[in-house]
């Protein structure tokens, strides 16, 4: 038997899986990745506790398996700039969450038509994206910038990072759908753009080749003295979508973890938006050609922790399913923005609020509200990619850790009015991009991918039609007030 490799290099943590021919799990092994916040805004991690998780993951699995491929997605956004002589970090890894970026949108915004960015990039101009916190650190450490035009320095985000130092400096790549997540590719020609990497005062000799997201890419070392062939690269995100088996046009997928990502596939070619959603590469290989729509929501399995650990209503988040079926009061509404409102609002300033509170209102009422505002905003995302590519999505497949909780996931049917698929496996990030390898190295294909994908539970929508529209009724004035307040 022939076993692929997956890692997936995530925020929280990494985790590699063992995934045999039929695309099922045989065995995963987690590493934990720590982050730091030293200010209000900012979010690290240490570059080389990025690749240390990575060995660790892998570390258990390397020699119990005859491993014909490796897959390794990334956290998308997240950057690291290094030295290339001595490989040594000359910044941390700046997170996707982190905001320090946003002064240089603002100082661009007058520079940029926002359209023109759209078409070439898919994206906005926010601090989201890696770009303008490139921007910021050269603005704010002008030797840093002054060793990047001297072409001392390189550019990757984490599995640009993670390969540079498993070659010890011989590859120095990333592919399409990350590059995608930049602003500094156009998604039309698949190559850095000039006037973005002139826009943002990025030289192209820090920037990574980009190569296919499947193919043999070359070998990489994990420290055992045995190299393993590196056949794909993707974006956890589009990880997940090639991992839910979402291969055609109209078919999507959400994936919950510390927030919420929602990808719709929308065929080979590029399509913009007119809600507030980006567009990004799915993936392009061999002839295979992806776009997708995305929506972020950046607060999910973290609004639980908020429960769990600062307000102290539940000992630990499975038990947020129980408190939310034990409340009596469905007229409270939280709108849970803690680090404010994404997709498609993109409203970066707004914070959480709550509405409806009386002397009657329990722990367990701020629990249900809590996970009634999160499947509202799955509901917001859902709804405009449906208006933007013209149709309902026969079903949503779902995956990560919250996707476990009964309540929210019925709750998310209803508002829907839509059948949700829970996948067998929690992993299908992990999976989808050793799935991904295993098209490349042993010729599986997406119709063996699509027939292999297995449900694990199913939800159907039981909600009566006035007390759904009555629920996001409260929800839409619950946002308005929110968006007033912090004008």
């Amino acid at each position: 038997m022939k076993y692929l490799l997956g890692i997936d290099q995530g925020t929280t943590q990494t985790t590699a899986v063992i995934v045999n021919q039929d695309g099922e799990m045989i065995e995963k092994n987690s590493a934990q990745l720590p982050a730091r916040f030293p200010q209000a805004g900012w979010v690290e991690q240490e570059p080389s506790d990025i690749v240390r998780t990575v060995k660790e993951a892998c570390a258990p699995l390397l020699d119990k398996y005859e491993i014909s491929a490796v897959g390794l997605d990334n956290q998308g956004e997240t950057f690291i700039v290094w030295d290339k002589d001595t490989g040594e970090a000359v910044t941390p890894a700046i997170v996707w969450q982190d905001t320090r970026g946003e002064s240089v949108c603002k100082a661009l915004a007058s520079h940029v038509d926002p359209e023109q960015l759209r078409q070439k990039t898919g994206l906005l101009l926010d601090s989201y994206f890696s770009a303008p916190k490139l921007k910021w650190v050269f603005e704010n450490n002008p030797e840093i910038r002054r060793k990047a035009h001297e072409g001392k320095l390189k550019f990757g985000t984490t599995e640009t990072w993670v390969i540079w130092s498993l070659t010890k400096g011989k590859l120095h790549i990333t592919d399409p759908s990350t590059a995608s997540r930049t602003l500094l590719f156009d998604m039309n020609k698949f190559e850095w753009d000039e006037e973005l990497l002139k826009l943002f005062d990025v030289p192209r000799s820090m920037l990574p080749e980009v190569k296919p997201s499947a193919g043999y890419i070359g070998d990489v070392d994990f420290g055992n003295g045995k190299p393993l062939s590196l056949h794909a690269l993707l974006v956890d995100q589009q990880a997940a979508l090639f991992g839910q088996a979402c291969f055609n046009a109209g078919e999507m997928k959400c994936s919950f973890g510390t927030g919420s990502f929602l990808l719709m596939n929308i065929g080979d070619k590029p399509q913009l938006s007119n809600n507030g959603l980006l567009t990004t590469v799915g993936w392009n290989f061999n002839g295979h050609t992806a776009y997708a729509f995305d929506g972020g929501i950046f607060v999910t399995g973290s609004a639980v922790q908020w429960l769990r650990d600062n307000l102290k209503v539940i000992p630990d988040s499975a038990s947020s399913n129980d408190a939310a079926n034990r409340s009596t009061d469905s007229g409270v509404v939280i709108v849970p923005a803690l680090q404010g409102l994404a997709a498609p609002h993109w409203r970066t300033d707004v914070r959480g609020a709550m509405f409806g509170l009386n002397r009657s209102t329990t722990s367990d009422d701020i629990v249900r509200a809590t996970l009634d505002g999160i499947a509202c905003r799955v509901y917001e995302v859902v709804t405009a990619m449906s208006q933007d590519a013209g149709k309902v999505p026969p079903h949503l497949k779902v995956d990560g850790g919250p996707a476990g909780n009964p309540y929210l996931m019925q709750m998310i049917a209803d508002l829907l009015n839509l059948e949700v698929r829970v996948s067998a496996s929690v992993e299908a990030t992990a999976i989808g991009i050793a799935n991904l390898a295993g098209v490349s190295a042993l010729g599986i294909t997406f119709e063996q991918l699509a027939k292999n994908w297995k449900s694990e539970k199913v939800y159907l929508p039981k909600m009566k039609e006035e007390e759904r529209i009555k629920k996001l009724e409260q929800w839409g004035r619950a946002v308005a007030a929110v968006k007033t307040f912090h004008n």
